[in-house]
């Protein structure tokens, strides 16, 4: 075992969004930050999301005002900083006489004992109510608000069942959820971080007032010394908390598994569904990919995080089931071309179900070790970078750094452009090279945004982009991947840089596996 020499202010653990969020935030404010991932950046929860920017509707019969406030303000900050893997949608709610409650929530109870006769409903009233909050809570400047649709002569209604007549239609926004990690833990390594995918925990041990942490990466065990430990670990919090740090310490997560499908494309436009069922709970059905249909989320209990979850064919069926409620023609199985699914790890706030345990995060720091550990619990993706505005505010009083946030407005590498430029970008960079199709272009600068040109700098045909892997996907682009952005695997390129998993065959995802092994070991030889 090597003990490494220098001493980190930060030991980052859980290369998610909450850990290369903070990584980022800690570097640009002057700390020295280490970040280590056992698995590939985005390899859990982070990848496994509704893939939305949202203030989160439905916490607001949860009461939940503060998280609901803070994310709608989000959602036009991140929008600015990231406008090439983010985009504003609207999202169209039918309304109907069998929209119900969940009957644990706050709202459900007080409308239960005001209004006994409503049995459980949620009224049209009350939902108006709340878009109306939604509006303004969050003080919108870009994205519109709430309007009206009449479903029986608006083309939103054409894939509905005919009883559906009525619609709200809101804004929200999309977000590449796995590119949004991978840029933040790129400009944290430009700002000077050492991030260290493939890198395990195995334990740490406190000594002189900071911590030892071993860790088990490709070469070996070593120790790295640093001054205070960051758990942003996930589903692995509590783990890191007793198996490795070893804490006494009550605090916990609940674990939620969230599923969702991929369907062939079920409708032409390029607007969200938002469904409520008569069980209370809600889904959304979403373009995606072009050619395909998501469709999420499910909420169930996960006992152990280190068994991988999966969309269970009873999650499958319930979402199939809980659609074909809304659309005209009945979503099988058989439309299901790909599923997923990952686990949330909430703060165990003793709630009665996974549903209505609290999507706000809570961040503890503990010091009963002797040396400091902040542990992060929970959290949602829209939230990200005010977490670890929050998370610094505990960090910099103990460590030192620059007390003042910095990265509002602050764009992620490729998103110096204007929201709505996107179309621009695109048509420049099909003139730039003219070998680009519409789909090729559009995939890179949603992708890389202004970078997607220094991709491509000296390109005058696909031949000098090097091996074609398919579906566009060329050997410049993979060891552009290889070099900026941590990926080591075809899975880390095919499922979480991008999501040509959908497009590529076995044979050809196999391909590019053998071939980025081969260059990783001619780039060590």
């Amino acid at each position: 075992m090597t003990t490494e020499d220098r001493t980190y202010d930060l030991f980052v653990i859980g290369g998610g969004i909450n850990g290369c969020g903070i990584a980022r935030d800690a570097t640009g404010r002057g700390l020295s930050v280490v970040l280590a991932e056992m698995n590939d950046l985005a390899s859990a929860t982070s990848s496994a999301s509704t893939k939305l920017f949202h203030g989160g509707l439905r916490y607001l019969e949860y009461f939940e005002f503060r998280l609901v406030r803070e994310a709608l303000i989000e959602r036009e900050t991140l929008l600015r900083a990231m406008p090439h893997i983010s985009w504003p949608m609207r999202f169209v709610l039918p309304t109907h006489p069998d929209m119900r409650f969940e009957s644990t929530t706050p709202t459900s109870r007080l409308l239960s004992i005001v209004m006994p006769w409503m049995k459980g409903r949620r009224p049209n009233w009350l939902i108006r109510l709340g878009l109306f909050l939604y509006d303004t809570l969050g003080g919108r400047q870009i994205l519109p608000g709430t309007s009206r649709l009449d479903l029986t002569s608006a083309p939103e209604g054409r894939p509905l069942k005919d009883k559906y007549r009525q619609a709200y239609e809101y804004s929200d926004c999309w977000i590449e959820d796995s590119r949004l990690v991978a840029l933040n833990a790129r400009d944290a390594a430009e700002r000077g971080a050492d991030v260290r995918v493939r890198t395990k925990v195995l334990a740490a041990r406190q000594e002189g007032g900071q911590w030892i942490v071993t860790v088990e990466d490709a070469g070996g065990v070593r120790e790295i010394r640093a001054k205070m430990i960051v758990n942003a670990a996930g589903p692995w919090v509590g783990d890191i908390i007793h198996g490795k740090v070893r804490l006494n310490s009550t605090e916990g997560v609940r674990l939620v598994r969230g599923s969702h499908i991929v369907t062939r494309r079920l409708y032409d436009h390029d607007k969200c569904y938002f469904f409520q069922g008569t069980d209370g709970r809600i889904i959304f059905a979403i373009p995606y990919e072009t050619d395909f249909t998501l469709i999420g989320t499910t909420d169930a209990e996960q006992a152990d995080p280190n068994v991988k979850p999966v969309c269970t064919p009873e999650e499958r069926d319930y979402l199939c089931a809980f659609a074909s409620e809304y659309f005209e023609t009945p979503v099988t199985a058989d439309d299901v071309v790909w599923s997923y699914s990952g686990v949330r790890p909430l703060y165990n706030d003793g709630a009665t179900s996974a549903t209505a345990a609290t999507r706000d995060y809570t961040l503890k720091v503990d010091t009963s070790a002797g040396a400091p550990v902040l542990n992060v619990f929970g959290g949602k993706i829209t939230t990200y970078r005010r977490l670890a505005e929050h998370a610094l505010d505990k960090i910099v009083p103990i460590v030192g750094g620059k007390a003042a946030g910095w990265t509002a407005g602050v764009p992620l590498p490729g998103g110096d452009f204007p929201v709505g430029d996107v179309d621009r970008l695109i048509a420049a960079l099909k003139v730039a090279y003219p070998f680009l199709t519409d789909r090729w272009a559009t995939r890179l600068i949603k992708a890389y945004g202004t970078e997607a040109a220094t991709l491509l700098q000296g390109a005058t045909g696909p031949a000098d982009l090097g091996r074609d892997f398919g579906a566009t996907l060329t050997e410049r682009e993979v060891r552009w991947l290889i070099t900026h952005e941590f990926a080591r695997t075809a899975e880390d390129v095919v499922w979480r840089r991008n999501k040509l998993g959908l497009r590529l065959k076995a044979d050809e995802v196999a391909a590019l596996d053998d071939w980025m092994r081969t260059a990783e070991a001619e780039a060590e030889a």
